[in-house]
């Protein structure tokens, strides 16, 4: 799709890298903190004729401090959110204590992206959520997760194999009469995704329904907020799918419907 004018900027929640522990001897940049937008999710909405804008967040540690910050100022100056995938919510953001160390999650990133999200909805701006993305929704609307799917839900798919990473998929099964089933024709109510997430929505948050569900365990897929404006995830990577894909089924019309959200709010 071409860049259409005015052009919609979408604001883009980073991604954070922390050089905890070994860095390979890498040294340089690898010693510090990065904030960075992956290059296919960026792909994916200049694709769709948008222009992608990543939103550092700031911690205690930053030059910049958060009371200096008025995060209303980007809600106000750009057209929507995206919420990126990345590290796990760090689950004392919905009340719980990690039940293993490595399950600690991003807590600086949660606070941030809660803020965000609140921020832009607010605005009336849209906001989409993309597999942390999705979970981060529901976190910062009162719904909870599950930790690690695996320990927690037994009977479920293996929904992250690491040796294959986006080459996992699975089915997803399309709730009928929802606006993402409305989004395609009448009979195709089930496909393939790509599957990255060993961690899941365990309650749905008030006020949201579920889009879209694996057939085979229950794992939500993808939710909606009830009522006007457009805030949506979904657990798996849209961005991620190749243009000649046979295989995972074209989520193409969810991302047109959130820029045309977008294109909407902003005139």
């Amino acid at each position: 799709m071409p860049f259409q004018s005015p052009s919609l900027l979408i604001g883009v929640s980073a991604r954070i890298y922390y050089p905890f522990g070994p860095v390979l001897d890498l040294g340089g940049v690898w010693t510090k903190t990065l904030h960075y937008l992956e290059q296919s999710v960026a792909q994916m909405l200049m694709h769709g004729g948008a222009l992608p804008v990543m939103i550092p967040a700031v911690d205690a540690q930053s030059v910049v401090q958060r009371a200096e910050l008025n995060l209303g100022h980007y809600a106000a100056s750009l057209d929507a959110l995206v919420l990126q995938g990345g590290n796990d919510v760090a689950p004392e953001s919905y009340g719980e204590s990690p039940l293993s160390p490595v399950w600690h999650g991003d807590a600086v990133r949660d606070q941030y992206e809660m803020e965000l999200i609140h921020a832009f909805v607010d605005a009336g701006k849209p906001v989409f959520g993309i597999c942390r993305g999705l979970q981060m929704l529901n976190v910062a609307f009162g719904g909870t997760l599950w930790q690690d799917i695996k320990t927690q839900v037994p009977h479920a798919l293996d929904h992250v194999k690491p040796n294959m990473y986006e080459r996992n998929v699975h089915s997803v099964e399309i709730v009928p009469g929802t606006q993402f089933a409305s989004l395609y024709p009448p009979n195709m109510g089930n496909g393939l995704i790509n599957s990255i997430h060993h961690q899941a929505i365990r309650d749905l948050a008030p006020g949201f329904v579920i889009e879209a569900r694996c057939p085979d365990d229950g794992i939500i897929e993808a939710i909606r907020r009830s009522g006007t404006g457009f805030v949506a995830g979904v657990q798996w990577h849209p961005e991620f799918r190749q243009k000649n894909d046979k295989v995972t089924f074209d989520d193409s019309p969810i991302l047109l419907d959130f820029l045309q959200y977008a294109r909407q709010a902003c005139l």
